[in-house]
Formats: C-alpha cells, sequence, structure tokens
C-alpha cells in the first residue's frame, strides 16, 4: 500500500490512502442490521422532508417555534445521511474502503451536524421556556429575527469547531493499521490508530464533547427546572396540564438523545469500560435512531403541523380519485 507524504514543522507526517471501515465485521446478522437502518435512513427522509415541506408551504406556520422544528428537521436528514449511506454501500457493495480525504469530509458533515442536533434540542428546550414563563413577552422576545440568529450562531459554532477538530486530523501520520474499529470514520478509533502524539486531538475531543454535549443538555435541565417552578406557581391545574402536555414530546426527544451517546461516551471514550463491538452497535443505534424517531414523536404531532399534514394527505387522495374517476369516465367514452 502507498502512503501519502506531506511535511509539517519538519517532521515527516505519512497519510495513507484511505482506512477499512471494520466495525461490523463481527456483528451476527448483520445483513439484517444494514437492512433496519436502510429502512430507518427511509423513514428519517421521508417524514422529515414532510415537516419541512408542510412547514415551508403554510404561512401560518413561519413563526420562531417552527423555524426552530425545521432546523432540526433538517439536521436530522443530513445527520443520517453522514453515516447510513455508506454503511449501505458497505453491504451491497462489499467494499469498506474509505479513501482518507472523504473520511475527513464524513467525519466532518457527522461531528457537525450530531454538535447541531444537541443545539436544536436545547433551541427548542429555549422556546419552551419563553412560551411558558413569559407569555407576555413571547412575541417581542422570541421573534423571527430573534430565532433566525440564535440558529445562525449554533451552525457558525458548530461548524467552526469541527472544522477545526478535523483539521487538526492531518498533523497525525498513520504507518501502521488503517483498520478503524467504527461504523464510519469515527474521530477517536481514528486518531489512536496515529504513530505520532495525539495528545492534541484527544483534548480536543474531550473539551469538545463536554462542551457540545454537556453544555445544551445542562441548559436543557435549568430550562426544565424554571419551567416546573413556573407550572407548579400556576393557580389552576388544567394550565399546569396545558403547560405540561406542551414540553412532554420534547422530553422524550432529550432522554432520546442524550442518555444514550452521554453513556457510550463516558464508558467508552473516557473510561474504556465498553467492549469495542457492543460499542460499534450502541453508537449507531444511538445517532441513527433519533433523527428518525423526532418527526414522529415531536414534529408530527404538534397540533398546527397535524391538521396541515393531514389535509394534505386527504387533498392528495381526493386529487387521485378524482383523476381515476376522469380516467374511467374517458375509458367508457371510448368503448
Amino acid at each position: 500500500m502507498s502512503f501519502m507524504r506531506t511535511a509539517l514543522n519538519d517532521s515527516l507526517i505519512i497519510h495513507p490512502p484511505g482506512f477499512y471501515i471494520i466495525g461490523f465485521e463481527t456483528l451476527p446478522f448483520v445483513s439484517v442490521y444494514f437492512v433496519f437502518l436502510l429502512f430507518v435512513y427511509v423513514v428519517t427522509v421521508l417524514f422529515n422532508s414532510l415537516v419541512i415541506y408542510v412547514i415551508a408551504f403554510n404561512y401560518c406556520l413561519h413563526s420562531p417555534k417552527f423555524l426552530a422544528v425545521i432546523n432540526l428537521a433538517v439536521i436530522d436528514i443530513v445527520l443520517n445521511t453522514s453515516t447510513i449511506p455508506g454503511i449501505v454501500k458497505i453491504f451491497l457493495v462489499k467494499d469498506n474502503f474509505m479513501p482518507f480525504n472523504l473520511c475527513l469530509v464524513q467525519m466532518f458533515s457527522y461531528y457537525s451536524f450530531a454538535s447541531l442536533e444537541s443545539f436544536a434540542l436545547a433551541i427548542l428546550a429555549y422556546d419552551r421556556l419563553i412560551a411558558i414563563c413569559f407569555p407576555l413577552r413571547q412575541n417581542s422576545v422570541n421573534t423571527l429575527r430573534a430565532m433566525s440568529c440564535v440558529i445562525g450562531l449554533t451552525w457558525s459554532f458548530s461548524l467552526g469547531v469541527t472544522a477545526f477538530t478535523t483539521g487538526i486530523m492531518t498533523e497525525l501520520s498513520f504507518c501502521k493499521s488503517v483498520r478503524v474499529l467504527s461504523y464510519f470514520c469515527d474521530y477517536a478509533p481514528v486518531f489512536r490508530l496515529a504513530c505520532n502524539d495525539y495528545t492534541r486531538q484527544w483534548s480536543a475531543a474531550s473539551f469538545l464533547s463536554v462542551m457540545i454535549l454537556g453544555g445544551p443538555f445542562v441548559f436543557i435541565i435549568l430550562s426544565y427546572v424554571i419551567i416546573l417552578v413556573t407550572v407548579f406557581r400556576m393557580k389552576s391545574l388544567d394550565s399546569r396540564v396545558k403547560a405540561l402536555a406542551t414540553c412532554a414530546e420534547h422530553v422524550i426527544l432529550v432522554a432520546v438523545f442524550y442518555v444514550p451517546i452521554i453513556t457510550i461516551f463516558t464508558l467508552g471514550f473516557y473510561l474504556h469500560l465498553t467492549d469495542p463491538d457492543k460499542r460499534v452497535l450502541s453508537l449507531s443505534l444511538a445517532s441513527c435512531i433519533p433523527p428518525c424517531i423526532n418527526p414522529i414523536v415531536y414534529s408530527l404531532k404538534t397540533k398546527e403541523i397535524k391538521i396541515r399534514a393531514l389535509a394534505l394527505v386527504r387533498r392528495n387522495k381526493v386529487g387521485t380519485d378524482q383523476r381515476k374517476r376522469k380516467l374511467w369516465r374517458d375509458v367508457k367514452m371510448t368503448v
């Protein structure tokens, strides 16, 4: 195997042509799992696209809340697109080789949008916080412009820090194994293959994983503490139930995303207590399932989106029935 060589600070840096993704080689019934992931991907794209379509073409849904929802839907599609098609390609083509530069692109896209997923859930918590705790000031505080700025800042930060962490991977020299024990070009499994010192990469990954996962998660917890305090100060039981009901689906999304990811990163990345094969399987599930269930559990259960989505389905069904009747009449006339 030939290796690309570059000079960095008077030292020789060796970049391989690419890496072999071997995360699922020892997994039993791997073909069944690949089919399951393909199903997850199709559901992710279809339902999140439906959410985006319904919000984009209904002017009355052009509000800060639904801007946050459409932000989450876009992130969900890109997040699963960054990994699942590559996994399916390995299954269909039986080729688990990934070129070096493409590996860095996949690494960047996955971690950028995994970070954005974390921030998107925090933005939805912010929306609930303003709506429940400051209802009279909601229209002046949580405007479309303010929400656009918040979303823009999270995108700029996530893409920027991920570009930095991915860029410093080019400082590593890979002169031994090029077999990545993960289901994609995962950051830690790749830098652990390096021949030279990877302290900088480990420090960046540790610091940013705590910041990007821990920061939004702490904000969400604090938001719900404030929300609960506000709710239990309400005099009417009916008002309390209605306020808490608007948060139930979001709490489910937060639990589904953060609990598995934080557990896997804590046990696997820091404590090294997880079996590598179990880590690969659990991380793939923890990463791919939330984007699939987000539109089903949260977005499509939102009253405004649900009403318009059902109206869209009924309108398409009526249109199809009318075309069938017209075709049948044309056939009878020709006969």
